[in-house]
């Protein structure tokens, strides 16, 4: 018998609770059904279902092989739409929403890359840091940053997303550099005010201590290209993801502190409804976004390169 076929079958009859259903799906008859799952047991010599006459029940072993099975079929199907794909023209209407300042600063290059790769597609995005219900919204992906609720939809992680306390030279000028902890905990703060996560200025010492710093706040803004326009005019210390002041350390025009203490570190994800009957314009897209930003994406590599001078 045919393995794959086989192994389809034991899935769908899991899937669909009985082999009566899984021959329909088929068009087998039930008996041929019984055989594809029975050639399986008896070439592997193990026991893959408990059956009786209303109900099928994994085995042990069974459990395991149906969750590699099923991640055979789908890399099969993958294959699959791979090939045809190379054959086919990416085209339509590709709707992107992710939050404003990521959105700004980061992805117009990459959908400009994007576009002219698929130069039958069309993007439309919509930037906004208000929660963003894909199906509702009619959104094909969307660009998370920091923990993920829906559980209903498939994540595909882009980048890290560093956090970096940093200030500019005319503000240390006047104020002085922090070099400890409490000395930051002294600074004007310049914080995001719609942060979701608890005791977001967190920073951990050399030594394995965890510090949070509060207080009073002397600019709030829901925007970070606002608290990034103000940290730059010298406000006060400012804190936020890498994508928003790595290129502004790298240019010496802030400067990065503590840069021996750790800091949170977030992930960027591209978020859509379903794994299954993803259209091509959109898989290229994700592949698109994860070729261009990767584990050491553009700002973090800047950081790297010009934060250690601009820090000293």
């Amino acid at each position: 018998m045919d393995r794959l076929i086989s192994m389809a079958v034991f899935v769908a009859a899991i899937e669909e609770g009985s082999l009566v259903r899984a021959a329909r799906r088929f068009g087998l008859s039930p008996s041929m059904a019984g055989k594809h799952v029975s050639a399986i047991e008896e070439q592997l010599n193990v026991r893959l279902l408990q059956r009786s006459t209303r109900t099928l029940k994994l085995t042990e072993i069974g459990q395991a092989y149906y969750a590699r099975c099923k991640h055979i079929l789908e890399d099969y199907e993958d294959a699959n739409r791979e090939a045809q794909d190379a054959q086919q023209a990416v085209r339509g209407t590709l709707r992107v929403a992710a939050p404003t300042t990521f959105g700004a600063m980061h992805l117009g290059g990459v959908i400009a890359s994007y576009l002219a790769a698929c130069p039958e597609v069309t993007v439309e995005t919509t930037l906004s840091d208000r929660y963003v219900d894909l199906l509702a919204d009619g959104i094909d992906i969307a660009i998370r940053i920091g923990q993920l609720n829906d559980s209903d939809l498939v994540a595909r992680r882009l980048a890290p997303c560093r956090m970096v306390f940093c200030a500019a030279p005319s503000f240390l000028t006047q104020h002085g550099e922090p070099k400890t902890v409490q000395h930051l905990r002294k600074a004007p703060r310049l914080a995001f005010s719609e942060a979701v996560s608890a005791g977001d200025w967190t920073l951990t010492a050399p030594d394995g201590t965890t510090h949070v710093i509060d207080g009073g706040v002397r600019l709030a803004a829901n925007n970070m290209q606002m608290l990034l326009a103000g940290a730059l005019a010298g406000a006060g210390v400012a804190y936020g993801p890498s994508f928003v002041f790595g290129q502004s350390i790298a240019d010496g025009k802030l400067r990065l502190l503590l840069p021996d203490h750790k800091t949170s570190e977030l992930a960027i994800h591209a978020v859509y409804p379903t794994k299954r009957y993803v259209s091509l314009k959109l898989r290229r897209f994700i592949a698109h976004l994860s070729a261009s930003f990767g584990d050491m994406p553009n700002w973090d590599r800047m950081l790297t390169s010009g934060g250690s001078e601009a820090s000293g």
